[in-house]
């Protein structure tokens, strides 16, 4: 079993710090067996807001505000 923690910039940083961290998972989750159960997790800085469109089996409608692109 292989636990990954983190957690993302938030939305307040530049394009580039945000794809550095976002690559970093990835190269670690590409390093793991994939018999493995792997688990990702942490805060994300993310904020979904109510509109779910394109992500309804994804995401319910429970988020507060609007999306960002984090």
């Amino acid at each position: 079993m292989n636990i990954i923690q983190c957690y993302a910039p938030t939305n307040d940083y530049n394009e580039n710090v945000k794809d550095q961290f976002y690559d970093k998972p990835q190269s670690i989750v590409e390093k793991c067996q994939t018999k493995d159960l792997t688990i990702l997790m942490g805060d994300f800085n993310a904020k979904v807001g109510t509109d779910n469109t394109g992500y309804e089996d994804i995401i319910g409608r429970h988020g507060l505000g609007e999306r960002n692109e984090n």
